[in-house]
């Protein structure tokens, strides 16, 4: 059976963890939504596009795996469905976005729980890239 003092510091620390990302996410999540309204990201999206190729995705399916790692899921999904993938390119853009969303945020979160931000940003990156190579192999 809970306490009432198990209640109350299970509450008080979910309260403090809460604050403690609200202060680390919204920045982010803000900064990297005005950047998505200038002509930043769309650089990105075609200067990754020779990239595509090796993970079996046309070009402009670069700017769907940029605004899912910079910005959200949502975002990539609307361009995904913008662009008329066929399945096994459906599965490989998922695959690495799976692996890699929100890649800014999480990573400003692993490094406020204690874990080197970069070395998480950096290895779901690779591990996302590795997949998407691997599937289109596979597939």
């Amino acid at each position: 059976m809970v306490s009432v003092n198990t209640l109350k510091r299970g509450l008080h620390k979910g309260i403090a963890t809460t604050w403690l990302l609200t202060k680390v996410v919204v920045p982010i999540y803000v900064a990297i939504t005005f950047l998505s309204f200038t002509p930043v990201l769309n650089k990105i999206a075609e200067d990754c596009a020779p990239f595509m190729k090796y993970v079996g995705l046309p070009g402009e399916a670069s700017l769907a795996i940029v605004l899912g790692n910079v910005v959200n899921l949502y975002a990539a999904l609307g361009v995904m469905a913008s662009l008329h993938l066929n399945p096994r390119e459906t599965t490989i853009i998922a695959m690495m976005l799976l692996l890699s969303h929100t890649i800014f945020v999480e990573s400003a979160v692993a490094g406020k729980c204690g874990i080197n931000p970069w070395i998480v940003g950096i290895s779901r990156f690779i591990f996302a890239v590795i997949a998407g190579v691997l599937l289109n192999i596979l597939l």
